[in-house]
């Protein structure tokens, strides 16, 4: 089984970083951590004479090494109730690959794969990152992906998720659990 962590979070060696890192140990993941391309925002061509127009980013070439995994762990840390920006623009482009002749299988592919949440925030996450959770939930439906799980933890400043012991256990447990690993 292939793994691939598609980071959202902004800040290296941040509270995600270290919920992701713990969630796949052991497993040789490969770490995608989107702060690092650039992915420029979806420009809604949908209804536009000749559609959606290729664009000159990093995106199809994260899109080809998401697509080659099995299991797809989203982590992301939470920002004004949501995930961040980075990893939003990352998931709003899957309505332009859908009608792209070059990935012309892609929701069919996507929902072969499981698929994780990791998120963290400070701010009581456990209970308002929820419809986080629920948002990826919806997003995971329509692509007919397996929602197997997830982790909301709590920690603000850098470094304090280590004091969130539940979610550092639950991030170690989370793949261990999938029948499919």
């Amino acid at each position: 089984m292939k793994i691939a962590v598609i980071n959202g979070g902004t800040r290296p060696g941040g509270n995600t970083d270290i919920l992701a890192e713990k969630a796949v140990q052991g497993f040789g993941a490969e770490h995608i951590h989107l702060r690092t391309y650039q992915i420029q925002p979806i420009e809604d061509l949908r209804h536009a004479q000749g559609g959606f127009r290729p664009v000159q980013d990093d995106y199809d070439s994260i899109i080809e090494r998401v697509l080659v995994c099995d299991i797809l762990v989203f982590a992301t840390p939470i920002y004004w109730f949501g995930m961040s920006g980075t990893l939003k623009l990352f998931i709003d482009r899957w309505s332009q690959t859908m009608r792209d002749p070059r990935f012309p299988d892609f929701k069919e592919q996507m929902s072969a794969k499981q698929a994780y949440v990791i998120a963290a925030g400070g701010d009581n996450p456990k209970i308002k990152g929820l419809p986080l959770i629920e948002q990826f939930g919806h997003i995971f439906d329509f692509m007919g992906m397996s929602f197997e799980g997830y982790v909301l933890g709590e920690g603000n400043r850098p470094g304090d998720i280590i004091f969130d012991q539940q979610a550092i256990e639950t991030a170690g447990r989370l793949l261990k659990r999938s029948d499919a690993v």
